[in-house]
């Protein structure tokens, strides 16, 4: 199985922090964000990595390079512009082949060992790793009935963690150009093709100042 990584947002949400320095290249624990991700995927025997860039991205291309130092091997998808999660899936498309792959929102921190999830989606169209709701974002997203399956609608729901298994027939019948991901995927919910794993180990969304700083706390201790 190949992976993507998605590292082309201009990191809004994380300034100043990222005026001159894009997300994927903050550190927490001593690393980089995207290294923490790259390491696992290597540990998991995932090796063709894709990774889109698009803000700062000569400062990613430069310092991660061909990957061959983290037991990967990198494939780089430039944007002119960012292309939104979808667009830049259907943009990747061609590096990533026909078979199902690795998606990672490359400003999240996971322990998910991706090692442990089923091997091929089958039918489905997507499997989300879900996560129990942080302090931030308490409604959560979706809800996971008993038969493993994901669903919207009333009822106790968890967090999307930004990780997930992709077919690419999901993206590949939409016209190029940036487009958001989740409604595809609440498309294919309501045809009862996505599948949900229940991560219950530790996650975070890095998606401010402080909770990097919380991070880098937790994984410096």
């Amino acid at each position: 199985m190949k992976a993507m990584i998605l590292a082309a947002g201009l990191g809004t949400r994380m300034r100043p922090l990222t005026d001159h320095c894009p997300k994927p290249l903050l550190e927490a624990g001593g690393k980089p964000l995207i290294v923490h991700h790259l390491e696992r995927l290597a540990r998991a025997g995932i090796q063709d990595v894709v990774i889109n860039v698009s803000y700062r991205a000569e400062q990613i291309v430069n310092a991660l390079g061909d990957g061959s130092a983290y037991g990967v091997s990198i494939a780089w998808s430039h944007e002119t512009t960012p292309l939104e999660t979808g667009g830049g899936i259907l943009q990747a498309l061609p590096l990533l082949g026909d078979a199902s792959f690795l998606l990672v929102n490359g400003d999240v921190w996971c322990d998910l060992d991706p090692a442990t999830l089923p091997s091929s989606l089958g039918n489905d169209l997507a499997r989300l790793v879900l996560v129990d709701n942080p302090s931030h974002h308490p409604e959560g997203d979706f809800r996971l009935d008993a038969d493993g399956r994901v669903r919207e609608g009333e009822g106790p729901r968890l967090t999307y963690s930004g990780i997930a298994q992709i077919a690419p027939a999901l993206v590949a019948e939409h016209p190029e150009g940036a487009f958001a991901l989740a409604p595809l995927l609440r498309v294919a919910m309501a045809d009862d093709r996505v599948a949900g794993h229940y991560h219950r180990g530790r996650w975070v969304d890095v998606g401010t100042p402080e909770r990097l700083a919380l991070l880098d706390q937790a994984l410096q201790g």
